[in-house]
């Protein structure tokens, strides 16, 4: 059983066949085509029969039906229909990749604008290996961004996309230590480009750190056990990340997985200033990051900061202050705030003891405190506490059920509890266990209320709360990273193919950031992969591709970005001639 499927093609014309078998000549017509290998094709539309035959019912057969064909040919350019001839019994080709992925062209876009591909080839010029680094690299791009697996599985996807990929799963390994040779160099390649093409400033950057876990049990000098962010036993590694005011990553850095969120300030800001030649920076960034060494080390380089200060960790002297209602300023019914310019102590480290441990001074400096609170906030944290008290309680009822990573949050609410130091384990110290109802009290008080510490004396209340808000820009990139990107868990073991491996995320990150930001703003990230996902095509005939999903982004992407996302039918040459466009600068 055959029907005929109507869509976009090229070139319709007359056969005239001999037979030897009969002697006889048949006409056919014909659909002309190159194949994806850019061999001449062709393709039966309609079988007319024999020319003795076919003379009683027309004077000039041949003739009438070149006219006919002409028509056919003259419709289909007019139209722009194309007849393809489906078999309904036949089977997919299994040699063949029918199935291809178009919307990673936004992303071979803005890859080769920012020049990406020289980048790779200039840093491959005087390399030994055989294999094109380049095309490896925008392969694993597509593929962090749209479909998130491991190196093994990406070679095996590798023909979803239209870019060449004629590399090996060994050329994958050799290359990532390759690419941990120049990351520094491409991150700061990067930058430079953003700076010239998207004004990059720096003068203001927000930064923060988190942890991705490994799918094993194994510790090295580089993956240790720590404070884990998702609350896992296994080893981890260390990412501190800044960001610019648009939300684009300017650099990142990896750090054994014991070291403590406020050590890797330090490291990151100084090869900014020294990479990147930047003048006075402004750091924004969380609590875990306001530590007296990063505001001294600020306050040295000329720079400046903006933290968050733990309103519940504070003194009681600070609590007090925060709970006064004198100095706040009501906007509406539900926001306060007030600020003041004090002398603050912090702790220095200015050497070590004979025993390792760091010898801290106490330094003055003026620090202005900026003291906000939303009943919004208040109520958001009252129904998390609802959550974490309800856990508390099956906690006390259950304590074998959980561990020292599983009762995170409860365990703060439940009296008497002790954890093994190695296992994690609740241990059973013959002391009941009971909910904790002074603590409970104690933290409700504090709902709704935030601080900041500034070193921006002469900045307005609304400004420092402002620029401390968009810390959300760095907190998203992370739950990128984790969620979009499936950065972690890692399966990796060399430190060199570890960093390569967060290197393609963060160029992922960028890419994706920079289509985010060229389209205003008006779609999420997930939104954004979620459409160029669905932007695919199916190998239907000869050398054609029929597209099944548009959607508002594309018809967005299509303004901005000047590509043709939408058209129901392209052939293989119209694909390749978009993508050698994007390639053009």
């Amino acid at each position: 059983m055959k029907y005929n499927l109507l869509e976009g093609g090229s070139l319709m014309f007359l056969a005239k066949n001999y037979s030897k078998k009969t002697g006889r000549t048949y006409l056919q017509i014909v659909h002309g085509y190159r194949d994806k290998e850019g061999k001449t094709k062709r393709k039966v539309i309609e079988s007319l029969g024999y020319v003795d035959e076919l003379e009683k019912k027309y004077d000039d057969p041949i003739a009438h039906f070149t006219q006919v064909a002409k028509q056919m040919e003259s419709e289909r350019l007019e139209n722009k229909q194309l007849v393809i001839t489906i078999d309904t019994d036949s089977q997919v080709d299994r040699n063949f990749q029918n199935r291809k992925n178009f919307g990673h062209v936004v992303f071979s876009k803005v890859y080769h604008e920012l020049e990406l591909d020289r980048f790779f080839n200039n840093k491959q010029r005087h390399e030994n290996f055989k294999f094109n680094s380049n095309s490896i690299m925008k392969v694993l791009l597509f593929a962090r961004l749209l479909y998130p697996c491991s190196k093994k599985a990406t070679v095996e996807i590798k023909d979803r996309f239209f870019d060449k990929a004629d590399f090996t799963l060994d050329d994958v390994y050799n290359c990532l230590t390759h690419f941990n040779k120049i990351e520094k160099d491409a991150q700061q390649f990067i930058h430079e480009q953003i700076v010239r093409q998207y004004d990059r400033k720096t003068d203001l950057i927000y930064y923060d750190v988190t942890n991705y876990y490994f799918e094993t049990d194994k510790q090295d000098d580089f993956r240790k056990k720590g404070v884990s962010k998702e609350h896992v036993p296994n080893p981890i590694v260390q990412m501190g990340l800044s960001v610019d005011r648009q939300g684009i990553p300017i650099s990142y850095r990896l750090f054994e997985g014991n070291m403590h969120d406020s050590q890797t300030l330090m490291p990151i800001l100084k090869d900014i200033k020294k990479q990147y030649n930047t003048k006075r920076i402004i750091v924004v960034a969380d609590k875990g990051l306001n530590s007296g060494d990063n505001i001294a080390f600020n306050i040295i380089l000329g720079d400046g900061y903006i933290y968050s200060k733990s309103v519940r960790g504070a003194s009681d002297d600070f609590k007090s202050y925060v709970l006064d209602d004198e100095g706040y300023t009501w906007i509406g019914n539900d926001y306060k705030r007030k600020s003041s310019v004090v002398p603050t102590e912090i702790n220095v480290t200015v050497g070590k003891y004979k025993n390792g441990k760091n010898k801290k001074k106490k330094v003055q400096i003026d620090q202005k405190q900026v003291i906000f609170y939303s009943r919004k906030y208040a109520e958001r944290a009252k129904k998390q506490r609802e959550a974490i008290i309800a856990k508390a309680v099956d906690l006390i009822a259950n304590p074998s059920k959980y561990q020292k990573a599983t009762s995170y949050g409860a365990a703060a609410y439940v009296a008497n509890i002790e954890f093994d130091k190695n296992t994690g384990e609740i241990l059973d110290t013959g002391k009941k266990l009971f909910l904790d109802e002074e603590k409970i009290k104690q933290d409700e008080l504090l709902d709704g209320y935030y601080a900041i510490v500034t070193s921006e004396l002469d900045e307005s209340d609304d400004r420092i709360i402002e620029l401390y808000r968009g810390l959300w820009k760095i907190e998203e990139s992370f739950k990128i990273t984790k969620s979009n990107l499936d950065a972690r868990p890692v399966y990796l073991t060399r430190k060199d193919h570890i960093n390569a491996h967060f290197f393609i995320c963060f160029i992922a990150l960028v890419v994706a950031r920079i289509v985010e930001v060229r389209l205003n703003n008006k779609y999420s990230i997930d939104k954004i992969l979620d459409t160029l996902r669905l932007v695919a095509c199916s190998h239907v005939d000869a050398n054609h591709y029929l597209f099944d999903y548009a959607d508002e982004v594309t018809d967005n992407i299509n303004d901005v970005f000047g590509l043709n996302i939408g058209q129901k039918v392209m052939t293989l040459g119209e694909i390749k001639k978009i993508f050698g466009n994007v390639k053009k600068r």
